[in-house]
């Protein structure tokens, strides 16, 4: 193709940073005591660490159980020595594992020779076996942060998702949409390279058929990755509502566990309690609030306030009302005060379910003279469990959660960013296809802005900073 536009670019040199010529050591264990603990070391070579250590050359990629020594040749330890020689190995360098018992005093005297066996190794940085790896091309960027978010996974259908992006499947998504991007692009470049070819020579083509079909199948990437980015990140649903409406006791019916103190005196909470649980895989972080009214005194009035904080930035807001308190004028009229400032402090796309609470205590008259005449909500009793099913439907839908976690990888918030990007490029790019007279430098302009967005998510166009930020927040020994 003329002037090479599509040859993927190199790693930038200032990626190659000196400190990534230096092998590096560090325990690849959790901190404290456990019955097993590693001690990894990657670089160049490693044969100095191993022949100080294990006294032997070793196969590679088996186990070999022997003592580990110390330089006045005393056993520290006996355990289980991996050589894996580069470039089989995790990080594409020379790798060695030392396993040994799980003691953190044992570790650190393991780490210690190590690093007085080879004087130019040095303690590895958080993240840095994993950047080594994305570095020598091991794996792209997407999977790197797919092993932190499969440490860091709080439920197990999030677990699945980050393996799933871990072993390339998100990759390849964003590859397969690289691969019809770079056909669309060469028949715009084709066209700016060679003039004599004008609009005809692309609707030949069918230029617009094929960025069509790029836009469904960019569609369907980004329903999979919205779906595992609310994986990654949970949904933050704050319990709002007057006192007494029950908002502990239905933190405490959607926990399955007695985490707040409920009490029939109003103003009982007066601070917030927060508890992780989940809902069909998703995380949910449900918050409690203090109830919402004028305050009676300087703890309670702080205790609305950070209410109203959370309240801010809920990604759903579950609205607590008391169906035992319908035929109280001055209960009405604050449900409607607090109603009205909700609309006015939260963002427009933030979803408020209405809950009517208490469905044990009031006869069925009352709660259909309810439901007929109030907002459309959800009728539920805290206490017996009734309509929670129904309420936990309604919160996963408002926030977009869609039941088919096996077709979903995990995603970030920059993959999604980059992925709205890639789509604004191409309803740009669609609207210049679709003019009488369009600007092919600017269609070409737009595709290889897509393009660049693509490749943000897999590293090919990524700044040392972002690396830094993506890597520092690894774990020590990852």
């Amino acid at each position: 193709m003329p002037g090479g536009h599509f040859r993927a670019q190199p790693l930038p040199l200032t990626l190659m940073l000196a400190r990534h010529h230096h092998p590096i050591a560090a325990i690849a264990t959790a901190p404290g005591r456990g019955a097993v603990g590693i001690v990894r070391v990657s670089g160049k070579d490693v044969a100095p660490v191993i022949n100080a250590i294990c006294g032997r050359a070793l196969l590679p990629r088996q186990a070999t159980y022997l003592p580990f020594r110390d330089a006045a040749g005393g056993v520290i330890d006996k355990g289980l020595a991996i050589h894996f020689p580069a470039p089989h190995s995790y990080t594409g360098e020379d790798v060695l594992e030392l396993q040994a018992h799980g003691g953190p005093v044992v570790l650190q005297l393991l780490l210690a020779r190590c690093l007085q066996a080879q004087p130019e190794l040095r303690i590895a940085q958080p993240g840095e076996f994993t950047e080594r790896a994305f570095l020598n091309d091991k794996i792209d960027l997407a999977q790197a942060e797919a092993i932190a978010d499969l440490i860091d996974a709080s439920t197990d259908v999030a677990a699945r998702s980050a393996a799933r992006s871990m072993s390339g499947e998100f990759s390849q998504a964003v590859n397969t949409l690289l691969a019809q991007l770079i056909g669309l692009r060469m028949l715009v470049e084709a066209t700016l390279d060679f003039p004599e070819e004008d609009i005809d020579f692309l609707q030949k083509a069918d230029a617009q058929g094929k960025l069509a079909c790029l836009q469904q199948t960019l569609a369907s990437v980004m329903q999979r990755a919205g779906q595992g980015a609310i994986l990654r990140e949970g949904i933050k649903v704050v319990i709002a509502g007057q006192p007494n409406a029950g908002k502990s006791s239905l933190l405490n019916a959607l926990a399955g566990a007695e985490l707040a103190i409920v009490t029939p005196i109003a103003g009982t909470t007066r601070d917030k309690v927060t508890q992780l649980i989940q809902m069909e895989g998703v995380p949910l972080h449900v918050v409690d609030t203090a109830g919402l009214r004028e305050a009676l005194d300087e703890v309670e009035k702080i205790g609305v306030e950070r209410a109203w904080a959370e309240i801010r930035t809920a990604d759903a807001v579950l609205f607590l009302h008391d169906l035992t308190q319908q035929s109280a004028t001055d209960y009405i009229a604050n449900d409607a005060r607090i109603a009205c400032a909700m609309a006015l402090k939260l963002p427009e796309k933030t979803p408020i379910i209405d809950i009517w609470n208490k469905s044990d205590m009031v006869d069925a008259a009352t709660q259909m003279h309810t439901a007929e005449t109030a907002r459309p909500g959800v009728v539920i009793s805290a206490k017996t469990g009734a309509g929670l099913q129904a309420l936990r439907e309604q919160l996963l839908g408002v926030v977009g959660w869609q039941s088919a976690p096996e077709g979903v990888f995990m995603a970030r918030e920059r993959h999604i960013r980059a992925l709205d990007g890639v789509n604004m490029q191409l309803l740009r790019a669609a609207a210049q296809l679709c003019s009488n007279q369009p600007a092919l430098d600017l269609l070409a302009e737009d595709l290889r802005q897509a393009q660049h967005h693509l490749g943000d998510i897999t590293g090919q166009f990524t700044s040392d900073d972002l690396l830094g930020e993506i890597f520092s927040r690894f774990c020590i020994g990852k």
